[in-house]
């Protein structure tokens, strides 16, 4: 049947009349679902029109950025959790590359399934999984009262809801600055600056959650940094931007730090990366399956080859809520 048919990215491409590179990142960003057939990926008719009707009814606006020459939302903290996640199917939600080896280890795992992605961030991800809409959400969300990640906010974000936190990674977070770092950008307090411009993150991400947490504790008001409302999806994005002279810092992890020429990195703060699920989950065999990867030398081993990871607690229980 025709809706049973799979599209290259190139097909998708013609039909939505947009270009390949707009079809992979719809998929990166969990609007579109793809799936891997050998190396290549492949989309299905009928999620092709699934798309084509959410995006006929939905009220989000595009813009062209001058500055950097890519295709962004508006505003990308106005987009609904829901139209960036999957509708059925086993979901993990997060935006680390880690996570990308995780479904392909899960896949081939005896007891594990076909694996969506949702590349949402932490904040969006807690709430899918408190409304049931995903199946695996990851977060690393920084309380500025207690100094502790993800435990206070996965007990406000899922009320009623016993969870289990378990440890993937330790990474760095800081600033990305042009070479040499020019506007000699070293604290939160120097983003005030006149003379400094930020692109920000969006709403709703660690990241963004990060800073606006310092800037409470700092007493800053976002409207007196100049960019903090110039939103983007990424790490590689924002630090693209800095890298070609749009912004003078951006914040995000040092390992995409390191993919981008022609910035330098300010570590800030050491961050918490973590995997909560449902307790009521816990014994069903791809969340064992989950486990089991993560705690297994090959999936550490691969993670390490990365870089930009601290494994010394991956697998490990943190908190049961």
């Amino acid at each position: 049947m025709l809706e049973d048919k799979a599209l290259t990215p190139q097909e998708v491409a013609e039909i939505l009349s947009i270009t390949k590179n707009t079809v992979y990142e719809l998929i990166k960003r969990g609007e579109l679902n793809g799936y891997k057939v050998g190396k290549k990926i492949r989309i299905d008719v009928k999620d092709v029109e699934e798309y084509k009707n959410r995006s006929k009814n939905s009220h989000q606006n595009f813009t062209k950025n001058s500055d950097d020459n890519n295709i962004s939302y508006t505003s990308p903290s106005d987009i609904y959790y829901e139209n960036m996640i999957p509708n059925n199917g086993f979901v993990i939600c997060g935006q680390d590359i880690l996570l990308d080896i995780l479904s392909r280890y899960l896949e081939y795992h005896p007891d594990g399934v076909r694996t969506y992605r949702s590349y949402v961030g932490s904040y969006n991800g807690l709430l899918a999984l408190y409304f049931g809409k995903i199946q695996v959400a990851t977060t690393h969300l920084w309380d500025g009262d207690t100094g502790e990640y993800n435990i206070p906010y996965v007990r406000r974000m899922l009320p009623g809801v016993p969870c289990i936190i378990i440890h993937l990674a330790c990474r760095m977070q800081g600033f990305y600055v042009q070479k040499g770092n020019p506007k000699n950008i070293k604290t939160w307090e120097d983003l005030k600056r006149p003379d400094v411009k930020l692109v920000n993150r969006e709403k709703g991400c660690g990241t963004r959650i990060l800073l606006d947490e310092h800037l409470r504790l700092l007493n800053i008001s976002g409207n007196d940094i100049d960019g903090y409302d110039r939103e983007c999806l990424s790490h590689l994005t924002v630090a693209s931007i800095v890298a070609r002279n749009g912004a003078d810092v951006a914040i995000g992890n040092e390992k995409n730090g390191l993919q981008v020429k022609d910035i330098d990195f300010i570590p800030l703060q050491k961050e918490r990366y973590e995997l909560v699920i449902k307790k009521e989950d816990l014994a069903k065999p791809p969340f064992q399956a989950i486990i089991e990867i993560i705690r297994s030398e090959s999936f550490k081993t691969e993670l390490s080859g990365i870089g930009g990871y601290d494994l010394t607690e991956i697998g490990n229980i943190i908190a049961e809520l």
